[in-house]
């Protein structure tokens, strides 16, 4: 037992020996080339090929690595798995568990009769003194592992088959995303700027509020846009469509969105444009979405400051030019000012997201703006090629009616009293009522219809005569005081801080005032 533990010493000396003479006579760059040869060598001899998928593709997520991503996760909850350990996954508010590959473990899988080996690799990312692009702590990727027989038979027409099967997968599962973009510009440990929760709003087309014609038109026009690849590349136009959502508050805009992605079977990006404080950085969350989106930005005209330029008053021309298209002086960076950071996206940085060069780095995308004050905007926005239809979200009328009352009340067509469906429908034009008040009636009493729909029809009665009481200039005024209003508590809860400086800002100079009136 002794001779052995010396004999094992005696070979780790000539070991420890032969490396240190090894470092010595070769230098590192002979070397790399020699285990670069060897390697080759090893290649050249081995049976396989291997081809690796990378999570991120230069400042993109790689769409083929989501696909594989997804298609395995069905491997791995099925019984053909030869994978040691699974991974299992079940999002915040989700009913679904999700299978995955645990870290650097393997799944075989097999296509036309050829037998292939997937490997997770999951490593740590070295630190980075300076990165122009914050990146994951992790680097993600599969690894493929094709026999080289097989390589010219399978390998093209296997990735298409993942392709295939992800998207059948995606659509079977339905399940769909709502993201919004991170507090400040954030990312999270991956590197995205969005963060998401599953999306499952209720709202449908048939469950929609709104004229049947119109209804009929959008569903088809949304239609021929998700077919139309063919003709977005033969016409050389960028796959996308643009769409303005317009018109009082409580017509049912956000409910007409969310009826847009349950009927395309898409995710919903919803946009806090208040959040993004640089162009750059608008262009960066745009790169950061999918294919198959809606991304929306509600209230545009209270997000930031895109109102019409031709309206602007108390500034000369070229200070109203300036608010749109230029940042604020005093340095753009967004930093300065207030504690949240200041906001310098400009109109020109909004409209090439939407109809300008990166708006293209994407396809089948849906673009959609809601706003209560159509006329506030500039009519860059609403140029065609950037908002293509404009749906004017209406009062509701007589037939948006009666899918409420089927909605709430369980009410078919002529199904309602002859006598009060003629009464509901002489006075529900004059009476300007948005679904959402309604709606409010109906669910109130949802349990007696019959009540339900007496107590609709005085309230429509009452609203009517108000509506016709005095005249026409004195009830528009009367509604814009009401929308002017509602604005007002729109923007005071979402910048409590700059409500609480301004009102400091006016006692300030309220006690400026009293000190010269004292002085006087």
């Amino acid at each position: 037992m002794k001779e052995m533990w010396t004999s094992l010493a005696s070979l780790m000396g000539v070991y420890a020996f032969a490396q240190t003479l090894l470092h010595t006579v070769f230098p590192p760059e002979i070397r790399y080339t020699a285990a670069k040869f060897l390697h080759r060598l090893f290649n050249y001899f081995s049976s396989y090929c291997y081809y690796d998928i990378t999570e991120i593709d230069g400042v993109n997520t790689n769409e083929l690595y989501n696909a594989v991503q997804l298609y395995l996760s069905s491997a791995a909850a099925s019984s053909r798995s030869s994978g040691n350990r699974v991974s299992l996954t079940r999002g915040l508010n989700s009913t679904r568990i999700t299978y995955g590959l645990s870290n650097n473990d393997r799944v075989t899988d097999s296509h036309a009769g050829a037998s292939v080996t997937w490997e997770h690799v999951v490593t740590t990312r070295q630190s980075q003194t300076f990165s122009w692009r914050p990146l994951p702590e992790e680097k993600r990727g599969f690894t493929l592992k094709i026999n080289k027989k097989d390589k010219s038979l399978i390998l093209e027409s296997y990735l298409n088959f993942i392709m295939e099967k992800a998207n059948e997968i995606r659509r079977k599962n339905q399940d769909r995303n709502l993201y919004t973009n991170s507090r400040g510009g954030s990312l999270d440990s991956r590197g995205h700027p969005w963060e998401s929760v599953p999306f499952k709003h209720p709202s449908t087309f048939d469950t929609l509020a709104l004229d049947p014609a119109m209804k009929s038109d959008i569903m088809a026009d949304l239609k021929d846009f998700a077919d139309g690849e063919s003709f977005y590349r033969r016409t050389g136009r960028a796959w996308k469509r643009g769409y303005l959502l317009y018109g009082p508050p409580g017509t049912g805009k956000s409910s007409m969105i969310a009826a847009m992605a349950n009927y395309l079977g898409y995710d919903i990006y919803d946009l806090e444009l208040t959040e993004v404080h640089t162009n750059s950085e608008l262009r960066k969350l745009l790169m950061k979405t999918s294919s198959k989106s809606i991304i929306v930005i509600e209230d545009i005209d209270c997000s930031i400051n895109l109102t019409n330029r031709k309206k602007s008053s108390g500034t000369s021309t070229y200070s109203a030019v300036r608010n749109q298209y230029d940042p604020p002086p005093g340095g753009g960076g967004g930093n300065s000012g207030d504690e949240g950071g200041g906001n310098s996206i400009t109109l020109s940085g909004l409209l090439n997201f939407t109809d300008g060069l990166w708006s293209c780095c994407g396809s089948e995308r849906i673009f959609v703006f809601t706003t209560n004050h159509i006329e506030k905007l500039d009519p860059a926005l609403l140029r065609s090629g950037r908002m293509d239809m404009h749906i004017y979200m209406s009062y509701c009328s007589f037939s948006s009616l009666k899918i409420l009352l089927k909605n709430y009340l369980g009410i078919e067509e002529g199904g309602l009293d002859k006598v009060k469906s003629e009464e509901l429908d002489k006075v529900i034009g004059k009476a300007k009522m948005t679904p959402a008040d309604i709606s409010e009636v109906l669910i109130k009493n949802r349990r007696d219809k019959d009540k339900a729909i007496d107590e609709l029809l005085e309230a429509l009665k009452i609203r009517a005569e108000k509506n016709s009481g005095g005249s026409d200039g004195c009830s528009r005024e009367r509604n814009v005081e009401e929308e002017e209003e509602e604005e007002q508590e729109k923007r005071a809860l979402e910048n409590p801080k700059e409500d609480e400086s301004g009102d400091f800002k006016g006692q300030l100079e309220d006690d400026d005032d009293d000190e010269d009136e004292k002085k006087m």
